[in-house]
């Protein structure tokens, strides 16, 4: 159940917070979809490469800049790795 109030949640806010744009929704989206994948592990990991891709973000700095917003406006945690070989890793926050 957490993982639908999760994103139901999310689709709310998406609705009343006039900061997040198209990219930022895709992106999460994108988040929600690598979680689902790696069975809701608590963190899990992401590369920007597959970030990327599914969101159709084509720039890194656009990337760059969402994934910064996201950070600051409380919808994620994100850890990363520093290492080319080691992927980042995600926490996607709650209200509660």
């Amino acid at each position: 159940m957490e993982k639908y109030n999760l994103i139901l949640g999310f689709l709310d806010k998406v609705v009343h917070d006039s900061r997040l744009m198209p990219t930022h929704v895709s992106l999460y989206t994108t988040l929600l979809f690598q979680w689902k994948e790696s069975r809701f592990s608590v963190p899990f990991r992401v590369t920007r490469r597959e970030l990327m891709q599914l969101s159709k973000i084509a720039s890194t700095s656009t990337y760059h800049k969402c994934l910064k917003e996201l950070i600051a406006c409380g919808y994620i945690r994100y850890e990363p790795s520093y290492h080319p070989q080691q992927a980042s890793q995600v926490l996607l926050l709650t209200d509660e």
